[in-house]
């Protein structure tokens, strides 16, 4: 019988790895990934890693990143897996590399 409840943990994969998937907490992968595509915009020239750092830690919900506590490395994990779920997208002809939004 499937389970009413939703799940706690949420697959990624990593776009540098293809292949490889872990799970994270859901809570935390959805509070970023709402952060982060609010961050992002849709046409270049984008971010770089450090001011889509800097953009995403406004949005985090303190409950669960108090002060931005581990905000940087969420970030990254879910830049990784949006970027290989094709959401978003790396100019890697720009120095340094700059992301944007494709859907």
């Amino acid at each position: 019988m499937p389970s009413s409840k939703p799940a706690l943990r949420v697959t990624v994969e990593n776009v540098n790895v293809p292949g490889y998937t872990t799970t994270v907490d859901r809570a935390k992968y959805d509070a970023v990934k709402k952060a982060l595509l609010k961050a992002l915009p849709r046409k270049a020239p984008g971010l770089t890693q450090a001011e889509m750092m800097k953009a995403v830690k406004p949005h985090l919900p303190q409950a669960l990143f108090p002060g931005g506590a581990r905000s940087e490395w969420w970030t990254k994990m879910i830049q990784l897996d949006l970027e290989a779920k094709g959401i978003v997208t790396r100019d890697s002809s720009a120095k340094p590399l700059r992301w944007t939004r494709v859907k």
